[in-house]
């Protein structure tokens, strides 16, 4: 009968093991000192090595003759855990056996001394499936264990376990393996085995694997169950993936807003065998690597899956904005997530990516955020984020020095009066276009007559009533907007079409004109427009005083103090 590749190539030894020596190391230590624990805890992602080395352990903890902690193999020790013919070593599965009862039956039965070898192993093998009840049934033993005994606990969540259960073991984390450790381990397989793999597909597949041995093993298993070389083309069409390249092709649609042509470019993969769910995740990861070279050009390289070049990923990144892509990404994951319920799966893809192409399909704030940034740079013909140029506002005059006043011994109606500063015009700025005629319905009768002219001032004093009232949604638009009171009518003046339609509701109108009728004692109307804002009023000027005040001394020429 055959056996799986990730089977029959399972690591007997610790030296065996890939990509974890700062646990095999470890290991290997306690067993060649004798300084065994009663409890260990094996941590860390699917196909990382947990059981293997738990399998091991049990083996070199009985070996009757280990070599530097490592066990022999071919001792009757040996033999029998991995033929699984040793009771004494037992691997237990707490997915089904996950009861008070069965863990009950375990300690009855842990008590008892081997037969055969020196340790009673026990491996329980996702741990985190036990029920409460179970694990308090197995806190007595595992706190105060017989000499003979040793607990293996394996599990991939391990914030399911107890606190109780954690600090009564030695805790390893397994790291995901890298892939080119990977890589390397399914070349040593594939020339062992007699498969034709080339290295670009030991890397594919190394990196669809995503940091598991199991894993690759097994996609290497079903691409050269047909025969011939195994390759990268040959793995994308076996497993029903799209390609860099086609998937780069995609992207590029979508980030130049080509709905057309991503669509058909979808058609043409979903036609072609390419499984919607594995064209969005390669997308997304795509996304990933666009994202990280856009954020951190100089230092995130060690951090990309390595699919595309760099030359693509540069040419793809001229394309969008950190912005941009964390949106994308958000909708591919969130795509991505909902697929396995999905009805039609090719329908939500298709969804997907006139979302991604149209921001204005999508109804959340980032895409929100996104068409405002987009409005704000084409009307002001620059990014968003660039705010526009000050005006510098002229000095105030200065207060005249001491060397300027007159002596003490010259009467005050006789010195010289100070020359006055230039006067420096303020610059205006560029004159505002006229308002639009207001519809001839919405136009109070003083104001066509001119008896009542616009006044400006009544926004800048109302502007935080205004706002106070409104949801904060509208708040920052009122700063887009001015208002013009005209007889009974308040004109709000918007600076675009977008600010206009954002306060063109009946929330936003009704609260204008109840604090405005408020404020004038009388029933006020508001309209909305769309024009440049008015520029502020300036001051009243107030006139010099010193003329005053030399007439108002001069009738206390004669008066003496005697």
């Amino acid at each position: 009968m055959y056996q799986a590749l990730y089977r029959k190539w399972r690591p007997k030894t610790f030296a065996d093991v890939v990509g974890q020596s700062h646990i095999t190391r470890t290991l290997q230590r306690e067993v060649a000192e004798g300084r065994l624990s009663h409890a260990y805890l094996f941590t860390g992602t699917r196909g990382t090595g947990k059981t293997t080395c738990a399998k091991i352990l049990a083996k070199a903890v009985n070996c009757d003759h280990p070599a530097d902690g490592d066990p022999c193999g071919q001792c009757p020790a040996c033999l029998g855990i991995d033929n699984g013919s040793l009771l004494d070593v037992l691997e237990l599965d707490a997915a089904s056996n996950n009861g008070v009862d069965h863990v009950r039956a375990l300690r009855e039965e842990a008590i008892y001394t081997p037969a055969r070898v020196r340790y009673r192993v026990y491996i329980i093998d996702e741990v985190h499936m036990l029920t409460t009840a179970a694990f308090n049934a197995l806190l007595k033993i595992l706190e105060e264990p017989p000499a003979h005994l040793i607990f293996i606990l394996a599990t991939t969540e391990l914030h399911k376990v107890p606190a109780t259960i954690l600090s009564r073991c030695q805790r390893f984390a397994f790291r995901r393996i890298l892939p080119q450790d990977i890589a390397d381990r399914l070349l040593y397989v594939a020339r062992q085995e007699g498969i034709g793999l080339t290295e670009s597909g030991a890397e594919q597949l190394s990196r669809l694997s995503d940091g598991a041995l199991r894993d690759a093993l097994s996609l290497l298993d079903q691409c050269a169950a047909g025969g011939g070389t195994v390759d990268s083309g040959r793995i994308l069409e076996v497993l029903g993936l799209a390609g860099n390249l086609q998937t780069a092709q995609l992207m590029e649609h979508i980030l130049r807003r080509d709905a057309r042509g991503a669509l058909a470019l979808f058609h043409q993969l979903y036609s072609g065998g390419r499984d919607a769910g594995a064209v969005v995740g390669e997308l997304s990861a795509l996304c990933r690597d666009l994202l990280i070279r856009v954020t951190a050009p100089q230092g995130g390289d060690a951090l990309l899956t390595g699919g595309y070049e760099t030359a693509a990923l540069d040419a793809l990144a001229g394309l969008s904005d950190p912005r941009r892509l964390i949106f994308l990404t958000s909708q591919l994951q969130s795509t991505a997530a909902a697929l396995p319920l999905s009805a039609n799966r090719r329908t939500d893809a298709e969804l997907c990516l006139l979302r991604m192409c149209d921001d204005s399909l999508s109804g959340d704030l980032a895409a929100l955020a996104a068409r405002v940034a987009r409005l704000e740079e084409g009307r002001t013909g620059q990014p968003a984020s660039v705010a526009p140029p000050r005006r510098e506002t002229p000095p105030a005059p200065r207060a005249p020095a001491r060397e300027d006043l007159p002596p003490d011994d010259v009467p005050w109606e006789d010195a010289p009066l100070p020359e006055p500063p230039p006067e420096t015009a303020a610059d205006p700025g560029p004159a505002a276009p006229p308002l639009p005629d207001p519809a001839p319905e919405h136009v109070p009768p003083a104001s066509r007559t001119g008896a009542d002219p616009a006044d400006s001032s009544l926004w800048n004093r109302l502007i935080d009533s205004y706002k106070s009232r409104l949801p904060a949604m509208y708040r920052a638009f009122l700063d887009g907007a001015a208002g013009l009171l005209a007889g009974d009518v308040l004109t709000v003046v918007c600076n675009s079409d977008f600010t206009k339609t954002q306060l063109h509701n009946v929330k936003v109108q009704s609260v204008l004109q109840e604090v405005t009728s408020e404020d004038q004692g009388r029933p006020i109307a508001v309209t909305f427009t769309v024009g440049e804002r008015p520029a502020a009023a300036p001051p009243p000027e107030t006139g010099d005083k010193i003329d005053d005040l030399i007439r108002f001394g001069s009738q206390f020429d004669n008066f003496k103090i005697t």
